[in-house]
């Protein structure tokens, strides 16, 4: 349905975009200026604008190709994970020879920039394309302005969050939270996983805080005491753990309520679902102990 030009449809259709464009491409601005933040002022404002064009470029491709995409199997479950990865590599803890590095080879760090946005835009730009194609009915014209709408939200709000996070470096983290919403959101909605997950709805309780756990782990484990840290590998560990038994139980067709059980068999996965992690858990404990305490032994050598 082709809206007629300047129309009371028309112009609702564009209004309904903007909002759109305010609310998700907020998301592309904040991980943009994240990217961009440790790079050298006079590199800045290239990664926006390269960052800023790749990030229109492929939702004007995605946008075209939308339909064809989203019916790719696997599509949103590898765009999650890809979510995750850069979740991570966005709060990993800055360090003096990383900062070195910048200042010698701004452009190799310039291309790595442009590199991830453009990575991350392809996987978080699906939502934004969908929203703008639904509002559009069909204009080609209201989607060519939702997209041009885009651009400057971008860019503002990139140079605004590399100035908040000059000022508020905990804003790194509410970007690698989006990113691990966005992660958990694809996961859930993975068309070869929908019926699983509505057929066991515990699990996205235990995939939301595995998800969060990984994307934010960096940022935790630079926070965390030594005797603490541990825990940034455990907790993930344990929730992985829960979930390969909830896969398992459904792939053999076996009770995983410990009250229903109905016979030995039932009652041992029961008991080696609740307590087999423990003794993997002192193992890696161990494991950990004995290493930092090589690695002691031989700084002082």
């Amino acid at each position: 349905m082709e809206l007629e030009f300047f129309s009371a449809a028309f112009l609702s259709a564009l209004l309904t975009i903007i909002l759109i464009d305010l609310v998700l491409a907020g998301d592309n601005a904040l991980i943009i200026g994240l990217v961009a933040r440790n790079l050298p002022k006079n590199t800045q404002n290239k990664v926006i604008f390269w960052g800023t064009f790749g990030a229109i470029a492929i939702r004007a491709t995605m946008a075209i190709l939308v339909v064809y995409i989203l019916a790719v199997p696997g599509f949103m479950l590898g765009g999650g994970l890809a979510l995750v990865w850069i979740a991570r590599k966005l709060l990993m803890p800055e360090s003096n020879t990383g900062a070195s590095h910048l200042a010698k080879a701004p452009a190799a760090t310039f291309a790595a920039a442009v590199r991830t946005i453009v990575i991350a835009d392809a996987v978080m730009g699906v939502d934004n394309v969908l929203a703008i194609g639904g509002a559009a009915h069909g204009s080609i014209l209201l989607i060519v302005l939702g997209l041009a709408i885009s651009v400057p939200i971008i860019v503002w709000g990139s140079q605004l969050v590399i100035k908040l996070v000059d000022r508020y470096p905990s804003v790194i983290l509410l970007g690698g939270a989006v990113l691990a919403w966005t992660a958990y959101s694809m996961v859930v909605r993975e068309p070869l996983l929908v019926a699983w997950f509505e057929a066991h709805p515990a699990t996205k309780l235990i995939l939301a805080i595995l998800i969060f756990s990984i994307s934010l782990g960096p940022w935790y484990s630079a926070r965390l005491s030594e005797n603490m840290k541990p825990l940034v590998v455990l907790l993930p560990a344990l929730l992985v753990w829960m979930l390969a038994f909830e896969v398992a139980a459904s792939v053999w067709k076996v009770q995983v309520d410990y009250l229903l059980a109905r016979d030995q068999g039932e009652y041992l996965f029961e008991a080696v679902r609740w307590l087999g992690w423990l003794p993997l858990a002192a193992a890696f404990l161990w494991l950990r102990e004995q290493v930092v305490k090589r690695s002691s032994r031989s700084a002082r050598a």
